[in-house]
C-alpha cells in the first residue's frame, strides 16, 4: 500500500533527525553557492530581515548572518537546528539568529509583511506535494514586505535521480532513504504567478551531480 503525505513527511522527518544525529554538520562550514547569491540579491535590496527555510544545521543561516542580516532559521529538524545554534554561538552571532521547528506544510510563524526576504536551498523540492508548495509559496508572499525577494532552488526533472528508486507519485521519487520531488518548468512559471520573476538559473551542486534551478522572484513593490 502507497503511503500518504502524512505518512512520508514523517518518515521524511525521521530520516532526517537520524542524519543530522549521524553525521553532524554534514554539508560542512561553507555557504551554498545559492546561499551567496541570495546574500547579493537580499543586500542590493536593502534588507534587514532574512527567513531561511530549511536551514538544517545552519551553513547557510550562519553565513547570512556573519553578512549582517538578522535571521530566522526554521526546520522540522530539532538536531539541526541545535547544531546550528551552536555554530551560531561558537561563531559570535547567536545574537542575530533566532531557530523556530517548523513543517512547512503548516503556516508560517510570522506576521503578515514581517521579512525582506526568504532563503530556501532544496526544502521546496523534498516530500510535498503540489498543492502544499503552492501553500507553502502563498505563505512566503504572505510574510514577504513590498519588494521583498524569494530565492529558493529546487532539482528538476533533469536531474539523474528523476525516476530513479521507488516513486511515491506526483513527481516525488524516493532514492537512498531521501524524497525529492523533482520540477518541470511549469511549476516554477505557475509558482511566479502574481510574482515578478527575475531568474530561472541553472545549475549543478555534489558529486552526482545533483541538477537545479535557482529561482528569484519578488513580490510588486
Amino acid at each position: 500500500m502507497a503511503e500518504s503525505g502524512d505518512e512520508l513527511a514523517e518518515a521524511q522527518r525521521g530520516h532526517w533527525e537520524r542524519t543530522y544525529g549521524a553525521h553532524p554538520g554534514m554539508y560542512g562550514e561553507r555557504p551554498s553557492e545559492p546561499a551567496v547569491r541570495a546574500a547579493a540579491v537580499f543586500r542590493a535590496a536593502g534588507a534587514r530581515e532574512v527567513l531561511e527555510l530549511g536551514a538544517g544545521h545552519g551553513r547557510d543561516a550562519l553565513y547570512f548572518a556573519r553578512a549582517g542580516f538578522d535571521v530566522l532559521a526554521a526546520d522540522f529538524s530539532p538536531a539541526g537546528l541545535e547544531q546550528l545554534r551552536r555554530g551560531a554561538a561558537a561563531q559570535g552571532v547567536g545574537g542575530r539568529i533566532t531557530t523556530a521547528v517548523h513543517d512547512v506544510r503548516e503556516p508560517l510563524p510570522l506576521a503578515d509583511a514581517s521579512v525582506d526576504g526568504v532563503f530556501a536551498h532544496m526544502l521546496l523540492c523534498m516530500a510535498l506535494s503540489t498543492p502544499e508548495i503552492h501553500g507553502l509559496v502563498g505563505e512566503v508572499r504572505r510574510v514577504l514586505r513590498p519588494g521583498g525577494a524569494f530565492v529558493y532552488t529546487v532539482r528538476h526533472t533533469g536531474d539523474a535521480h528523476y525516476r530513479a528508486g521507488t516513486s511515491r507519485g506526483d513527481g516525488i521519487w524516493e532514492h537512498g532513504g531521501f524524497a525529492v520531488h523533482f520540477f518541470p518548468r511549469a511549476l516554477v512559471d505557475a509558482l511566479a504567478e502574481g510574482w515578478t520573476l527575475r531568474e530561472v538559473h541553472p545549475f549543478e551542486e555534489g558529486e552526482l551531480p545533483r541538477r537545479l534551478w535557482r529561482v528569484t522572484q519578488t513580490t510588486p513593490g
